[in-house]
């Protein structure tokens, strides 16, 4: 069985999208379309714009999405997924690649997330770090045993958490899970604790953004970051897609899901490989490929 997964922020690059904008009327058709929802060049900024600028949530996000979904517009017929997951952001894009959401409403929800997780990031200094060569559990009760905002945010692949918090709490939990047996704690470039409690303030806003959008019923079922189990219910994955702003990302529990309901070829539709490296720490003897160069080659 085929499962596509779709990538979330930090898989940027300057120029992501070019050669699709170049060679393929279909992925050329989102963007235009997409420069003129958003009301701004997000395509130049992809395309000629800098790190700095890929950088900013608010255009990190968009981008990230823009690009999974010309993928999948320009591979027509050839996306034919079992089953799909996204991580964090990535979850929008799987839900617009499979149906559940038009993606223009998509855009929309993911340029109305990003603006509103900037938001939350400026009221309160945070952060978030990976921390490595620990098991999941160890990682858990650590953070808990802190008298700061601190949580585990995303359980990336066996060995690999990254928690997410106040800048004092981020500080604190490296230095306690390192006195642990951590391998590295690693402070990450981002703006703020996302699935973290401070992200409440933007959560309630897309929430209400996401009450008023229309769902479907996808063409295949969609493993949610929140529970990582197998949805179709629209209903369900509106409250799970609320959910997730606060909540961990689940995605080696995902993959093993997956896994066990008959997984074993993955395809990432999106920027660079990094889901990819993850699967193959979670399943050694998965077959992982990029859409991009399938289609580059086909």
């Amino acid at each position: 069985m085929k499962a596509y997964v779709f990538p979330g922020q930090g898989s940027q690059f300057v120029g992501m999208g070019l050669s699709l904008y170049e060679y393929n009327d279909a992925a050329r058709a989102v963007f235009v379309r997409a420069d003129e929802i958003l009301g701004f060049g997000l395509s130049e900024v992809m395309f000629r714009g800098t790190e700095e600028d890929l950088r900013q949530t608010k255009v990190t996000q968009p981008a990230i999405f823009l690009h999974s979904i010309a993928l999948v517009k320009a591979a027509g017929d050839l996306f034919q997924p079992s089953m799909a997951a996204g991580h964090s952001l990535g979850e929008f894009s799987a839900l617009a690649a499979c149906g559940a959401l038009d993606w223009e409403d998509a855009l929309r929800l993911v340029a109305a997330r990003a603006n509103a997780m900037q938001r939350a990031c400026e009221m309160q200094p945070s952060t978030m770090a990976a921390i490595l060569g620990l098991e999941d559990e160890i990682v858990n009760i650590t953070c808990k045993e802190i008298d700061e905002v601190i949580v585990a945010a995303n359980f990336n692949s066996p060995g690999q958490v990254v928690i997410s918090g106040s800048v004092a709490g981020v500080n604190l939990a490296c230095e306690a899970l390192k006195a642990k047996g951590a391998k590295r704690a690693i402070l990450l470039a981002v703006g703020g604790a996302f699935h973290s409690p401070l992200m409440e303030p933007a959560r309630e806003e897309l929430a209400a953004a996401i009450e008023k959008t229309n769902f479907q019923k996808p063409i295949c079922p969609i493993y949610q970051n929140v529970t990582a189990m197998a949805v179709n219910d629209p209903s369900e994955i509106k409250q799970n897609l609320i959910a997730q702003l606060t909540a961990p990302v689940l995605w080696t529990q995902t993959i093993t899901n997956m896994l066990l309901e008959g997984a074993h070829n993955y395809v990432e539709a999106g920027p660079g490989k990094v889901l990819s490296g993850l699967i193959k720490k979670i399943d050694r003897d998965a077959l992982v490929e990029s859409l991009e160069e399938a289609l580059a080659t086909a």
